[in-house]
Order: structure tokens, then sequence, then C-alpha cells
């Protein structure tokens, strides 16, 4: 059963409590998508490009056709979803059929059962831009009054993309230092088992570790994980004393 339809300002609500602690980034991208496609009058499909160090994706689509349309533009080069995401302008295809800027590409949509497109983009940081692309199936689709209602909802939408990206950004940030800190507290703690074996200093033990990693060709955290569990284990003291032997 589809959704039901939503009016403008209800979706720039839904949009304004989406909760960053509770929905991931792709999340985010496919309910902007069908939030737009219920929400703005004239529109049968929709997709979000994102482009990231010039790498163009649909990342959120309604339809197969959207994403037909916007991968032949990437490969391509060029057509009114990418060049509205590189420049961050509104473009509009108001008739598929006598468009003369991509001639191309509309007669694609044309045979698509697309006959007009919106795309508007979407300044979301420096390293990531992207738009808001609406395809209609008939043309003129979209009037003034529904082109500039997907701006408003286009602008709510690169304030909560940018957030998203911002909140993913940084928690992945976070398990990166939490996974550093782990190692390097595995890593101490091996140290701490060669340095009583063998009675040598802090630097020694570490130089013992990083041999053993580059002669069986493991991480060394791993090296010291292994050293840490064969420690912990009931017969810890002879496996230990002949694992870090290994290494003189």
């Amino acid at each position: 059963m589809a959704p039901l339809p939503l009016s403008p300002q209800d979706a720039l609500v839904e949009l304004s409590r989406i909760r960053l602690d509770e929905v991931g980034l792709d999340e985010v991208l496919q309910l902007i998508a069908d939030l737009a496609r219920r929400s703005l009058r004239g529109v049968a499909e929709v997709s979000v490009t994102l482009l990231r160090g010039g790498s163009p994706q649909s990342v959120a689509v309604t339809g197969d056709v959207a994403l037909l349309l916007d991968e032949w533009q990437y490969r391509q080069g060029h057509g009114p979803c990418l060049d509205a995401a590189i420049t961050g302008d509104t473009l509009l295809v108001s008739d598929t059929a006598t468009e003369e800027r991509w001639p191309v590409w509309a007669a694609r949509a044309v045979d698509g059962g697309i006959g007009s497109t919106l795309a508007i983009g979407l300044p979301i940081q420096e390293a990531v831009v992207g738009a808001l692309n609406l395809y209609g199936p008939t043309p003129r689709a979209f009037d003034a009054e529904t082109v500039e209602l997907a701006r408003t909802f286009a602008a709510y939408a690169a304030v909560a993309l940018a957030n998203a990206h911002l909140y993913a950004s940084t928690a992945s940030l976070a398990e990166q230092m939490r996974t550093a800190m782990e190692s390097r507290a595995v890593i101490e703690q091996a140290k701490g088992i060669i340095m009583g074996q063998r009675r040598c200093t802090a630097d020694e033990a570490f130089g013992i570790l990083a041999r053993l990693s580059q002669d069986t060709h493991r991480r060394l955290r791993d090296v010291a994980a292994a050293l840490v569990g064969r420690a912990a284990s009931p017969t810890h003291s002879a496996s230990a004393n002949h694992w870090s032997g290994r290494v003189g």
C-alpha cells in the first residue's frame, strides 16, 4: 500500500524531527526522497545525488527510471541532476521533448515516460555536494509555486543532510579512536608480558612484537592480542614463554 500524501508543511516538520541518534545517513537520504515524492505536486519519482570527491552517486531513489536517468548523466558527465549538484543551481526542464541543453539525455527521459524534471543543488559541506532531483510524468509538471516549495524543501533537506553527515563522520572518528585506544592497550599488555618474561625494557619488548609481526605477516595488534590471550589461558606460563621466545 502506497504511503498517503503529505502537505509540504508536514514534510518540513518530518525533516526537522529527524533524530540522528536513531537513524543513519542512508535512512536520512531515503527519507528525504520519500518525503519529496509524497509532498510535492507533480512528482512521479525522486532521487538524491551526492558528489564526493568528484564521484557522483544516486544515494536514494524512489524508482528505477530516476536511477537509470541519473546514472546515464554520471557516465556522460553532464545532465540537469549532475550539473545542479556541481553548480548548486536550480535547473528546470519544463518539457523533455523540446529540451535543448541536454538533448540526448532528454530523449532518454521521454522514452522513460518522464515529461519534466527539476534538479535543485544541495550544498552540504565543502567535501560533499548534491542535488534533489524531481521527475514529473508530464510536461510542465512543476509550476512556479511547486518550484519554490521544492527549493524550500531542498534547503531543509540540505541542513538535515549536513547534520547527518557530520554526525556520521563524528561517530566514525569516535569508533576509530576507540579502536586505536583498544589496540594501544593490548599492545601495552603484551609488552608488559614480554618485559616480565625476558627481563627487557619497554623498547626491547616492542621490538620483539614488531619483529614477530613482520615475520608472521600479521598486524601488530593481532600479534599482541594473541600473546595476551595465551597469557590468560590456564597453561599460559609455558605457552607464553615459548611464544615470546620465538623472537630473540
